[in-house]
């Protein structure tokens, strides 16, 4: 069933409902079906936590999903990881659900839409300051944009602004065309291969979502190593004076 036709580039496009200046279109609806997947899910799934051996099924996935989370985000900041679960976790399983629920006939991976991914590098963009701020304070994270001297100011906010928009279009362009690829496939083709080139982009939905969640941490690991390198200066300073 197909509800972004092939001439739509996104699905903010399909209008589902509309009374006044309130809208309600495709991208809306399948976010809060993720939403709805992602609480429900993680309620049934931890209403009864055990910590003896033998624990269900959903729980040991939990487990190994979290398990790989903490262990990307630690061997990254090379220190505690739990801090920062709860935003790269949110974020690796938003997207995934997204774009492994395009199996599904007519749902449409709300990553398609550049709304979703602009409002996904929106969260980044602000977690970096404040990950850096939290650490060690507002002034010693605003000096680090104007090093080694004031004229790099423009230039780093440039490069923040600049790899949020690349966090943006990356995942948005991947997952748009993969949809466009798949509903061409679909028209001039048997059904063996459009379905053969779904189950790769299954793969390349998760791969999407790992590879958004590690430059998210990534970003916030540099302006963690950031301020680590302001401390290093200043305990050299003391210790030399």
């Amino acid at each position: 069933m197909e509800i972004v036709a092939l001439h739509q580039i996104s699905p903010d496009q399909v209008i589902l409902w509309s009374r006044g200046f309130i809208t309600l279109n495709v991208t809306i609806l399948y976010t809060w079906i993720v939403m709805l997947i992602l609480v429900g899910g993680s309620w049934l799934i931890t209403r009864n936590l055990s910590s003896d051996i033998n624990v269900s099924r959903w729980q040991h996935l939990l487990e190994v999903v979290i398990s790989i989370i903490r262990g990307e985000i630690s061997e990254m900041t090379k220190r505690d990881a739990d801090s920062y679960i709860p935003l790269i976790g949110t974020l690796f399983l938003f997207i995934c659900v997204s774009n492994v629920l395009v199996i599904v006939p007519g749902f449409v991976a709300p990553t398609s839409s550049i709304t979703t991914t602009a409002a996904l590098a929106t969260c980044v963009f602000i977690a970096v300051p404040f990950y850096g701020v939290s650490r060690n304070g507002i002034i010693h994270y605003v000096k680090e944009y104007f090093q080694p001297t004031f004229i790099f100011f423009p230039f780093h906010v440039m490069g923040e602004i600049s790899r949020t928009l690349a966090l943006t279009v990356r995942l948005f362009g991947n997952i748009m065309s993969h949809e466009k690829v798949i509903g061409i496939l679909l028209a001039v083709t048997p059904l063996l291969f459009p379905v053969i080139m779904q189950i790769l982009g299954l793969l390349i939905g998760v791969i999407q979502a790992y590879i958004f969640a590690i430059l998210s941490m990534v970003y916030i690991a540099s302006a963690l190593s950031a301020e680590d390198d302001f401390q290093e200066e200043v305990k050299k300073e003391g210790s030399s004076a």
